[in-house]
């Protein structure tokens, strides 16, 4: 079979298209992959930044949608089944196979270009909101990086809750496009961005921040928050990790989160069931994922190249 293989930790650059062989495993259930997502996580695990380190050659891909091929007697899946799943490797390729528990039933309603952008980033922006920071209805709701696959997720999630969204952006000519994924609001990320959340709140703040990108936004971010706001730390895309004063969450009583679905899933695998049952109820109520862009296989490298270049709004997808 075909598959995108990494020769060594130096980025997409080192991808190359390659016949493997098909993957083994009586216990797994395994898949032919319809769509692998392109995402962040997948990018560091390429240059070996990423909090699990894997050791080259191997095949990224974290999140796969396709068709059963065949599953373990008892696992609950059969051969014929469309189905999401979390391989956390292995999902640059055309099949991959993966633990019974990892896998998900595909909405009826989507495509897999489109249900693959369910995994890393819709639920990472459902367990970002509603575990982590207990999003109420009609709370106000930042999101920055807002153009990017978990940002726009975040709108997605957020907006389908009830929330007014305000969606913060450092692309020029993205404001049209973060509006019509669900953003009341739009906001620059430039300087006096955390002021004009203020004035759009009437003084009052943000109940929540979600943060994918870290860096410089962060200190402004913890400015406008409001009484009792919250900060969700998602990631660092924009390259810096910052640190926080924790003078300014005790004389204003405002918190820092940290969401890492990833290591959450592995230290209660539980949880596997409550988000993506919440997101699913969301794709009933209409919620569809911004995938913006499809690319081929054998483009994977490009368009990790293109992601990690700041060049994709909303998600971009493999098709095998």
């Amino acid at each position: 079979m075909k598959a995108l293989r990494l020769t060594s930790l130096t980025g997409p650059s080192a991808l190359e298209l390659v016949d493997v062989d098909e993957p083994v495993g009586a216990d797994l259930v395994h898949i032919r992959v319809g769509a692998a997502g392109v995402n962040y996580p997948d990018l560091l695990l390429m240059r070996g930044e990423y909090q699990g380190r894997v050791e080259p050659p191997f095949v990224p891909g974290s999140e796969v949608a396709g068709t059963v091929v065949s599953a373990p007697a008892g696992s609950g899946w059969s051969a014929g089944d469309r189905v999401m799943a979390l391989p956390g490797i292995g999902g640059y390729a055309e099949r991959v196979a993966v633990a019974p528990g990892l896998v998900l039933r595909t909405p009826d309603v989507l495509h897999d270009t489109e249900a693959v952008a369910l995994l890393a980033n819709h639920q990472t922006a459902y367990f970002s909101l509603v575990v982590r920071a207990r999003l109420e209805p009609r709370e106000t709701v930042v999101v920055l990086g807002a153009a990017g696959g978990v940002g726009t997720a975040a709108i997605q999630v957020a907006s389908a809750l009830g929330a007014r969204v305000i969606g913060v952006v450092h692309r020029e000519g993205a404001d049209d496009f973060v509006r019509e994924v669900g953003a009341d609001e739009v906001v620059p990320l430039r300087d006096g961005w955390a002021a004009q959340v203020r004035e759009l709140t009437g003084g009052r703040g943000a109940d929540i921040v979600i943060d994918p990108v870290g860096g410089d936004a962060f200190d402004d971010a913890v400015r406008c928050l409001a009484h009792d706001g919250r900060l969700v730390v998602v990631g660092f895309a924009g390259g810096g990790i910052p640190s926080v004063k924790v003078n300014r969450l005790l004389l204003r009583n405002v918190g820092v989160l940290g969401a890492g679905w990833g290591e959450a899933l592995r230290a209660d695998p539980t949880l596997l069931a409550v988000v993506a049952g919440g997101v699913d109820d969301l794709v009933v109520g209409g919620l569809r994922p911004a995938v913006t862009q499809r690319a081929p296989l054998a483009d994977g490298a490009s368009a990790v190249e293109q992601l990690a270049a700041g060049g994709v709004l909303g998600k971009i997808v493999l098709e095998p």
